[in-house]
């Protein structure tokens, strides 16, 4: 392995990143292990809209055979169930928006119309929140921010025409940034925690606030990337306004919580150094990204476009290496981690450190691709 630097790049690392991921992955199922089985998860959507954004001109038929593989002809997303209320399931419709204006296909308009519907019926928590999923009722986890959002406010943005129902969501979408923010802040350390359980009634939650134990990484990273892509798309006003609020106070305390010698973010957020927690790559690439696109969207104080730029060099040194077959590795990546379910996911210390690592998850592909283009447009 080969440390790589944005200097020793063979072409704009964006597209590098896209063609060794291309190279590993012969068609797109491949990207999250799924090896030619359909799967509407929010994963292999997470990467292949981060290479459609990147080279159009080298992806979108590898990017839309997947789409039009999974969606039929009247719109229909193979084995989705709204009644399942999964935020996880907006997010592979964030694609849709560019797959529907470049290839016209109506199929994607429609798929995107039963997104907007779930939103719409979603549970929420007595205080107004987006229940995660139906099976973690009155539980807001932090990931589901970015899972819903994004796709949230373009399709108002795109579609919605009616003024009354667009000033809701938008007030809307802002108030579940500024819920989830207030139920998971951490008053010791300033970050958020991972979730929150509106009902007290989860083993994992503490029984006066309702939080889980810890901040991790990726969970703060998700919300971060989501306020940014947010941040974009909104109309000026005070919903945005608050949304750049939120941005700066989830940055106030990051630097404190990085790692000293490589400007990284450890896997429990909250616990760097301690015995056991590892720089993990997919919060340091969300990190990244966000506080890259946040600089240049002029909305971060305190941080500087060089500052931003200092951290993508950390991000490359740290975790992304070239191998022997000449392709891009994102290295220490964290495959999963959450709460409750069939696993009993008790959300401590000892549970966080001991989930499975691997190289080149697209949750930290993803966002890898993203920081690096927001560097290539400097």
């Amino acid at each position: 392995m080969v440390a790589l630097t944005a200097c020793t790049a063979k072409a704009p690392l964006s597209l590098e990143i896209v063609r060794s991921e291309m190279a590993r992955n012969p068609e797109a199922s491949y990207i999250d292990g799924q090896e030619g089985n359909l799967k509407w998860n929010y994963t292999t959507g997470l990467e292949l809209k981060a290479m459609l954004d990147a080279a159009p001109e080298v992806t979108l038929n590898y990017v839309d055979a997947w789409y039009d593989a999974i969606i039929d002809s009247t719109g229909n997303i193979f084995k989705y169930r709204k009644e399942n209320f999964s935020l996880d399931h907006i997010c592979p419709g964030r694609t849709l928006f560019q797959l529907y204006d470049i290839t016209g296909k109506e199929k994607y308009r429609a798929a995107m119309d039963t997104l907007y519907a779930q939103l719409w019926e979603q549970p929420r928590t007595p205080e107004g929140g987006f229940w995660h999923k139906r099976i973690y009722p009155d539980q807001m986890w932090l990931d589901g921010l970015y899972m819903a959002e994004p796709f949230y406010a373009e399709y108002t943005v795109r579609y919605v025409t009616d003024s009354l129902e667009r000033a809701e969501n938008f007030q809307d979408i802002a108030y579940q940034f500024s819920l989830v923010f207030d139920a998971t802040f951490d008053t010791e350390t300033g970050l958020l925690r991972h979730a929150w359980d509106s009902s007290r009634e989860m083993f994992w939650s503490d029984e006066v606030t309702g939080q889980s134990a810890h901040a991790w990484g990726r969970a703060m990273g998700w919300y971060a990337m989501a306020l940014v892509d947010v941040i974009e798309i909104m109309p000026s006003g005070e919903e945005h306004d608050e949304l750049v609020r939120l941005l700066n106070r989830v940055f106030d305390p990051l630097p404190l919580y990085a790692d000293a010698q490589t400007g990284m973010w450890y896997q429990v957020l909250d616990r760097p150094y301690e015995e056991g927690n590892y720089l993990e790559a997919t919060c340091s690439a969300m990190f990244t990204y966000a506080l890259l696109k946040g600089t240049r969207l002029g909305v971060l104080e305190g941080f500087t476009q060089e500052d931003a730029v200092t951290r993508y060099d950390e991000l490359l040194d740290t975790f992304v290496r070239r191998n022997a077959d000449g392709l891009i590795d994102l290295e220490s990546c964290c495959e999963v981690a959450g709460l409750g379910g069939k696993q009993n996911r008790a959300g401590d210390y000892d549970y966080y450190i001991n989930e499975p690592v691997r190289s080149n998850d697209p949750k930290g592909i993803g966002p890898l691709i993203w920081a690096a283009l927001e560097i290539e447009q400097l």
